[in-house]
């Protein structure tokens, strides 16, 4: 149960431009393999908009991944490779699916498979899997840059205004409503805990400074309200 990126409860991705999305794909592929290129991007785009609109989703829809996508565009400075960050923002919920707790490793793999066929460095792909993977804990270390960047994008949505953070709560709670109420108090609870317990929730200038107050004052109505 992780989030980040503004509202969009129950419509698998909602109005989401597909068109834009593909070329927003596009332009950071590009980036990442330079000058060499490679394939076509579209398909690899249209694989992954397919994932995203599966129907389990609620919350982690394409709204999400456009709204991360956002968020990397506004934190891209601190960022030590943008185009790397925003392949690992596509993967990152690519594999989802709310009754397993293997998402994150298994979107790594499934940019493992992918992006060096799109033409992409091993290197970079490494990176993309990482940051991936970074996202199951969303702790990168002080000196991770990229990292950084991922996480604060994907948590951003804890920084929404009221009704974009009662639709993400509401969205989380529909993807999870094979779980009895009881128990999904209870673990919910005790993730926004850890999250509140953190030093940080956010590890970007922008992101301590425009989003950690409100962030943590959401955090704590919710949890209020579980409870």
């Amino acid at each position: 149960m992780n989030g980040g990126g503004e509202g969009g409860s129950g419509d698998n991705g909602g109005m989401a431009d597909l068109d834009a999305l593909r070329a927003r794909w596009s332009r950071s592929l590009e980036g990442a393999r330079g000058p060499g290129g490679g394939p076509d991007p579209v398909p690899y785009a249209d694989n992954l908009l397919a994932h995203w609109r599966e129907p389990q989703r609620h919350y982690h829809t394409l709204t999400h991944l456009t709204a991360v996508l956002d968020r990397v565009d506004v934190l891209e400075e601190y960022a030590d490779d943008p185009d790397v960050v925003r392949l690992a923002s596509w993967f990152h919920d690519a594999v989802y699916l709310p009754e397993r707790s293997e998402n994150e490793e298994r979107s790594a793999r499934l940019a493992e498979r992918a992006l060096p066929e799109a033409g992409v460095s091993a290197e970079k792909t490494a990176e993309v899997a990482r940051l991936v993977r970074l996202t199951a804990t969303h702790d990168p270390a002080d000196d991770d840059r990229n990292g950084q960047v991922l996480c604060d994008a994907d948590l951003a949505i804890l920084a929404a205004s009221p009704s974009a953070y009662a639709a993400y709560t509401a969205g989380v709670r529909e993807e999870y409503r094979f779980v009895p109420s009881d128990a999904f108090r209870e673990g919910r609870a005790a993730i926004l805990r850890r999250l509140l317990a953190l030093p940080h929730l956010f590890r970007t200038p922008y992101g301590a400074e425009h989003w950690e107050a409100t962030a943590r004052y959401n955090i704590g109505g919710e949890l209020e309200l579980l409870t």
